[in-house]
């Protein structure tokens, strides 16, 4: 049976998979945020969603990526989980 670490090794070699791995980033980056900032709380998925006064279903739907969450629903989960929510623009190398 192969592993997914080597699966995902494999796939990367092949150049348009790798492009598209790599455009999805940011939203890997924040799918793992979210679910880092929910454990370090100690809260579970019901826990959590109570206190944004929201469904078990959304935070799961929030932890998955699916659909692009508003700023004000990062606000309100930063909150809850007793973070305070950072938004950076960093520079993109070589481009002006």
């Amino acid at each position: 049976m192969t592993k997914l670490n080597d699966l995902k090794t494999s796939l990367l070699k092949n150049p348009d998979v790798r492009k598209e791995y790599d455009a999805l980033e940011e939203e890997f980056a924040l799918i793992a945020a979210v679910a880092k900032a929910r454990l370090r709380s100690g809260l579970t998925q019901a826990q959590l969603a109570k206190r944004m006064k929201t469904t078990q279903s959304t935070v799961a739907r929030l932890e998955s990526g699916r659909g692009k969450p508003s700023t004000s629903t990062l606000q309100r989960f930063a909150k809850a989980t007793g973070h305070r929510l950072k938004i950076s623009f960093e520079p993109v190398k070589g481009s002006a």
